[in-house]
């Protein structure tokens, strides 16, 4: 199986669980709710959502967490036209606060 084979979602959460070793990872591929906006491409795997629960985030800010996700996953972008990625919403937090978050 070649890797061009696996969907975005599968080749995103092999990205980010090499680099991370996440403790909790939820991959939603947002796409159909595109539909018709720039970067909206037929066949969706366009626009996703990232939840990422990964120790490796510990005294590292927002900002620098999520230019180490764009790093790991820079494969995946690209122009709309050729197939790329074309919008990522992240949530990318520790165990301790995604803990936290869990109890409001």
């Amino acid at each position: 199986m070649t890797h061009a084979s696996f969907s975005r979602a599968e080749r995103i959460n092999a990205a980010l669980t090499q680099a991370f070793s996440p403790a909790v990872i939820r991959i939603e591929d947002d796409s159909d709710r595109h539909a018709g906006h720039a970067g909206a491409q037929p066949g969706g795997q366009s626009h996703y959502s990232v939840l990422l629960v990964s120790s490796a985030f510990e005294g590292i800010g927002r900002v620098a967490r999520s230019r180490a996700v764009h790093a790991a996953l820079a494969a995946e972008f690209g122009p709309a036209e050729q197939g790329g990625m074309h919008a990522l919403a992240l949530t990318l937090r520790t165990p301790e606060e995604h803990a936290a978050q869990a109890k409001k």
